[in-house]
């Protein structure tokens, strides 16, 4: 039977996962392109997903980080974290994220759940936590980027679900689907004034 720990982290993995696999199969265009007004790009989103799990994992729980995050210096734009420069390469963000699951997996490995951690960026109330609540809060992160993507990638290419193997989707055709979409355009409609 697992642990409670085996269960956050294996939930954990199944974000990240999730996360990369929507990368899969694209071209650096499609990987890099904004397609909502915010600016939300799926190599950004894993840079960004990378960066605050490594930050979570070392600086909290007073762990050194084995990588250099210049987009979090003090001098850095803000979203520095959620776009790949021209000069950072697909692959070498996808290396980070990695990187960052073995950091992160040593410290939740190494340390027992109620082990306590201080996180300066969170309200005084809630800055002195546990490895619990920090595995906890970026198992949520995490998922919660998984979901942007999971929009991003159905807008380039028209790919859904979790991985190759399971879209968690109705099996229609795609005429099934653009009667789909049609019924609930056709009540969202109906509330237009």
């Amino acid at each position: 039977m697992e642990t409670q720990k085996e269960i956050l982290q294996r939930y954990l993995q199944v974000g990240r996962d999730a996360l990369l696999w929507k990368l899969d199969g694209l071209n650096e265009y499609d990987l890099r392109r904004p397609l909502v007004s915010s600016g939300t790009n799926l190599l950004g989103l894993v840079k960004h997903v990378a960066s605050i799990e490594i930050g979570y994992f070392t600086s909290v729980f007073g762990r050194d980080c084995p990588v250099e995050l210049p987009w979090f210096a003090p001098n850095a734009l803000p979203n520095d974290d959620m776009w790949a420069t021209k000069e950072e390469s697909s692959d070498s963000i996808v290396s980070l994220y990695k990187t960052s699951w073995t950091v992160s997996d040593q410290t939740i490995t190494e340390l027992s759940l109620d082990s306590p951690g201080h996180v300066d960026w969170w309200s005084e109330t809630r800055r002195d936590t546990t490895l619990q609540a920090v595995l906890i809060h970026m198992i949520a992160e995490t998922h919660r980027h998984v979901g942007h993507a999971d929009i991003i990638r159905e807008n380039i290419d028209d790919s859904r679900g979790w991985n190759s193997n399971s879209n968690n989707l109705p099996p229609f055709a795609e005429s099934e689907w653009v009667q789909y979409r049609e019924k609930i355009d056709s009540i969202a409609k109906s509330f237009i004034k």
